[in-house]
């Protein structure tokens, strides 16, 4: 359903190192922005009744089930570019992105 690249997995494991506590991370896509809906990634501390469980490359990752068919096949990377850096979401899914990259449409 999701996966985790190499370099995500690390960023993500080192991350909650830093942090001293948490599961994973949750998934999740919501309502908002020009093109009507932007990706929500979050630490979780708790696990939400319902969620989905997937261990990619030794991380745990939640997953919203209302969220599961805009995210299908979705692949997370960490990259760099220049001087910012940041988790990005390779989605077969999007049909269309804003002009600001913040949004996206199936």
């Amino acid at each position: 359903m999701i996966s985790l690249t190499e370099k995500a997995s690390e960023k993500l494991k080192q991350t909650l190192s830093k942090r001293g506590n948490g599961l994973g991370i949750r998934i999740a896509v919501k309502t908002t922005g020009c093109s009507g809906l932007a990706y929500v990634l979050e630490y979780v501390d708790t696990q939400i009744d319902g969620d989905l469980l997937i261990e990619c490359n030794g991380c745990s990752v939640f997953i919203d089930p209302k969220s599961c068919p805009y995210i299908n096949n979705m692949t997370i990377d960490y990259v760099r570019n220049g001087l910012n850096e940041g988790f990005k979401f390779n989605n077969p899914n999007e049909r269309d992105r804003c002009g600001c990259g913040e949004s996206f449409r199936i």
